[in-house]
């Protein structure tokens, strides 16, 4: 029996977004409606785009861009027209931090776990298509096209918990958006919320909020726990990032286009200037409290050898492969210095086995998901 909070509650199957949540779509096609609209003449309102079109369905999102722009199109013109300019792009899409990872966990635990994306059921394939094995785990599938209302209506993971043959009430749900956390509450589910910071609004109707799926717990709702850590660290997917250090300061860094929101926490890795990954460090990673603006992310890095401090005044290059922990916003500046050599301790010890070096961190391998369906 697992051990789980009684006032969260048991969870019996999970229902999962797909954009935001599982895949960073947003990031990923970030280009294509300013490209799609210079060629009509006119600018994307970038502030108006991050507060209006998280969670609309593709004709929702459709009419009001036609609307708001003044384009010549009708809104079935203006989805034929720049859809193929998407479908470029959705190759190349990556999971989220942990995605890959909660996905196989409950796979290879036969939890039942659907997938319901305000996105066309076509759509979401298309996505997903070059991720080995999602579109044959899942245990449900389903697009906004299939019910009779998307997002926030309740439709959509009414419709996925009647699939699984689970009652809703035993279902939970994992957002990323406003509309997506009152879609599962009006399906009386639980949720859980790990939103971007465009979409921080939904924390405060969510039973649980997370910076990222790395956090998640399962065992909280009854689910079986993860088993992939490796004494006090994770292995994770490498996160690669390229910054400006100052020896011993925390730096606040202009937005990485390629750095996900939901990177957030205390990670370990290597620090390199090429591609000879040398140097052992911890990097704190995230975000500015006090202020609102997405431009404010905020980090901390410890080289674990005690590198001369000129290594690091520098343009260095990142490659984060293990997860410790997450962080509360005063962690960065009131971290002491136990708890800093703790974490080099785990750095120094842990990255130099092999799943670390290399970065490989497969969390189930594809001999050990063979089986599961015999």
């Amino acid at each position: 029996m697992n051990s789980f909070d009684s006032e969260l509650g048991r969870a019996s199957a999970v229902i999962l977004d797909l954009d935001g949540t599982l895949l960073d779509t947003e990031r990923a096609t970030k280009d294509v409606l300013k490209d799609f609209l210079a060629k009509y003449g006119k600018d994307l309102d970038k502030k108006r785009e991050e507060e209006k079109r998280l969670g609309m369905t593709q004709k929702e999102s459709a009419a009001a861009i036609v609307r708001d722009y003044g384009l010549p199109l009708t809104p079935d013109q203006f989805i034929q027209e720049i859809t193929p300019m998407y479908r470029e792009k959705w190759p190349s899409v990556k999971a989220l931090p942990g995605a890959d990872r909660l996905i196989k966990h409950l796979y290879s635990h036969k939890v039942p776990f659907a997938l319901a994306s305000n996105s066309s059921n076509e759509y979401i394939y298309a996505k997903i298509a070059s991720l080995n094995g999602w579109k044959d785990w899942f245990s449900v599938i389903l697009g906004s096209d299939q019910v009779i209302q998307g997002k926030p209506a309740p439709y959509l993971f009414e419709e996925a918990a009647k699939r699984m043959g689970v009652d809703a009430s035993h279902c939970l749900v994992i957002e990323d958006s406003l509309v997506g956390v009152k879609a599962a509450k009006a399906a009386k589910m639980k949720v859980v919320a790990v939103p971007s910071h465009g979409e921080v609004e939904c924390s405060s109707l969510a039973d649980k909020v997370l910076h990222s799926l790395l956090e998640f717990q399962p065992e909280l709702w009854g689910l079986p726990p993860f088993e992939d850590w490796v004494d006090r660290s994770l292995p994770i997917d490498p996160i690669h990032l390229s910054s400006q250090y100052v020896n011993g300061s925390i730096s606040e860094i202009s937005e990485d286009p390629s750095l996900p929101d939901q990177v957030f926490g205390t990670f370990i890795g290597w620090a390199g200037t090429g591609t000879a990954w040398t140097i052992k460090v911890v990097v704190n990673i995230g975000w500015n409290c006090s202020s609102c603006t997405k431009q404010k992310r905020i980090w901390k890095l410890w080289p674990v050898d005690g590198c001369d401090s000129k290594v690091f005044e520098q343009q260095m290059q990142l490659m984060l492969v293990g997860y410790i922990c997450r962080l509360n916003c005063k962690d960065l500046a009131t971290m002491d210095a136990r708890e800093i050599e703790e974490f080099k301790y785990i750095a120094n010890t842990l990255l130099d086995q092999p799943m670390f070096v290399n970065g490989s961190c497969t969390s189930l391998t594809a001999e050990a998901t063979s089986g599961m369906d015999e």
